[in-house]
Formats: structure tokens, C-alpha cells, sequence
């Protein structure tokens, strides 16, 4: 699959998701602090989600180890889904666990074309 136009516009695109999130949390990180305390998740692990957020949003961004970033991103995002958005009564909560699942599933997509292009070339 060659590098096209609309693969870099669209990992960007969900690259920025990721990056801006982890400098929102720098930015500001006590709303994020609170929600992880409302759902029992310790605030120890705020510095961790930050680098993954970061680390592997530019490492998308930028197309660099894209089946071991988008993967982490993915499983995030998947976690994310079950631990924060599954009051699935609430409407918001509803489609916030959707959206997270439907960007998983777009990152899965993205790793398994980067390990498929690997193993490609390293056959060929």
C-alpha cells in the first residue's frame, strides 16, 4: 500500500486527537485527575497516559513504528472505552464509548497495514 495523501491526512488527523489530549492534561491536569479519582483510576497513572498520548501520537503522526504505536493507541482507546464511558444509559456516555471503539478500530486498521507492508517487504 503506497503512502498516499489521504493515509498521511488521516493518521495526522487522529495523531492530533492524541497529541492535543496529552497537552490539555499538561495544561490543566486537574479535571483529568478528578475524573481518573471518580472511576477509582489512580492519579499515579496521569504521567504515563501523557507520554503514550504524546510518544505515540507523534510516532503516528510522523508514520515512525506505526504497528506498535497505533496498536498501544488502540488498546488506549479500548480500555478508555470500558473504564470511563460505560454508562451506557447516558446517552453522551454512550456515544463516548462508540467513538472510542470506531478510533481503536481505526488504529487497528493502521497497524495491521503497517505490519502487512513490513512483512511485505521483508518477503519480497
Amino acid at each position: 500500500m503506497p503512502i498516499t495523501v489521504i493515509t498521511i491526512v488521516g493518521r495526522t488527523l487522529l495523531a492530533l486527537l492524541f497529541i492535543l489530549a496529552g497537552l490539555a492534561k499538561i495544561a490543566g491536569p486537574q479535571p483529568f485527575l478528578d475524573h481518573m479519582a471518580a472511576h477509582h483510576i489512580p492519579g499515579l497513572l496521569l504521567p504515563l497516559v501523557i507520554v503514550l498520548e504524546l510518544g505515540a501520537g507523534v510516532a503516528l503522526l510522523i508514520g515512525w513504528q506505526l504497528t506498535w504505536s497505533a496498536g498501544a493507541l488502540a488498546l488506549f482507546c479500548v480500555a478508555t472505552a470500558f473504564v470511563f464511558h460505560l454508562d451506557l444509559a447516558d446517552k453522551a456516555e454512550r456515544t463516548l464509548f462508540v467513538k472510542d471503539l470506531a478510533i481503536a478500530g481505526a488504529l487497528m486498521v493502521i497497524a495491521a497495514g503497517a505490519a502487512q507492508m513490513r512483512g511485505a517487504v521483508s518477503i519480497g
